[in-house]
């Protein structure tokens, strides 16, 4: 029986661990909703002890690097490892295809790049992903809140993958080697695109064009980089299918089983670091 314990219980990591099935203990920083807080050494130590599988989705500090490293990696061997990295360590490829084969040390966070090698280096399974969406984190929710804008870049893509993909990923991953695993769609697209099927669904006019100088420094960062990636890897050696091959199909089924709803109305969203 899987015995799972989550380093930073946040978004993806929850779909996984839903997905998972069995025992699952998980941190945050402040042990809410039953887990157990990333400080308390000792509950932590119990609960990696008892684990068949543990999973980190705790990004690191440009700082300090990995904290699950740091402060616990003398606890992670005998087990199976999973780490949750981004596709960014790939950097920019001007639009092209990028796979696992590919430098992963090229990516603008240094200390992501790092930890993505640092948990390789452990025999770790390491899902890098790339723009993810789902249920209440999408372009219609982002639309929906008036949040939402298009630049007008030409030529500049993104991929992206829907939260239960990567989840059907990671728990295929349970039975596959260590290696690093690209978990994305099958359909890399503008952002422009995406923000523009959203309205459509939405019975909205599109957003209006901003100008890439208009952007957060964060937003401008992101718009830096252009880039396809590739999910073979994934679908050979997990036997891993996405059920939302593109964002065409991930957007309308959350259209069809959601409504979004304005901001003032919706719970608070966590913070990137889970711990």
């Amino acid at each position: 029986m899987t015995r799972l314990f989550v380093f930073g219980l946040g978004y993806a990591a929850g779909a996984i661990a839903q997905a998972a099935g069995g025992a699952v203990l998980a941190t945050t920083r402040d042990g809410r909703g039953g887990t157990i807080r990333f400080d308390d050494a000792e509950a932590v130590r119990a609960g990696v002890a008892a684990a068949t599988h543990v999973l980190s989705s705790v990004p690191p500090d440009e700082a300090t690097g990995d904290p699950v490293l740091a402060r616990y990696g003398d606890l992670l061997s005998g087990r199976w490892l999973g780490y949750l990295s981004s596709t960014g360590v790939y950097g920019d490829t001007g639009g092209g295809w990028v796979d696992e084969s590919a430098p992963a040390d090229r990516g603008r966070r240094p200390a992501r790049n790092a930890a993505d090698a640092a948990w390789l280096a452990l025999g770790a399974r390491v899902f890098r992903l790339p723009g993810i969406y789902g249920p209440a984190r999408s372009a219609l929710d982002r639309v929906a809140e008036g949040k939402a804008n298009r630049t007008g870049v030409a030529g500049q893509v993104f991929s992206r993958v829907h939260v239960v993909d990567i989840a059907s990923g990671v728990v295929a991953g349970f039975d596959a080697p260590p290696g690093a695993y690209n978990l994305s769609d099958d359909l890399p697209a503008p952002q422009d695109a995406v923000i523009e099927h959203a309205a459509r669904l939405l019975g909205v006019a599109a957003p209006d064009i901003v100008p890439l100088t208009a952007l957060s420094p964060a937003a401008r960062a992101f718009h830096a980089e252009n880039r396809r990636v590739a999910n073979g890897k994934a679908k050979r050696v997990l036997g891993w299918r996405p059920r939302y091959p593109d964002y065409l199909a991930g957007l309308r089924a959350l259209s069809a089983t959601t409504s979004p709803t304005p901001a003032s109305a919706a719970p608070p969203i966590a913070s990137g670091d889970q711990r």
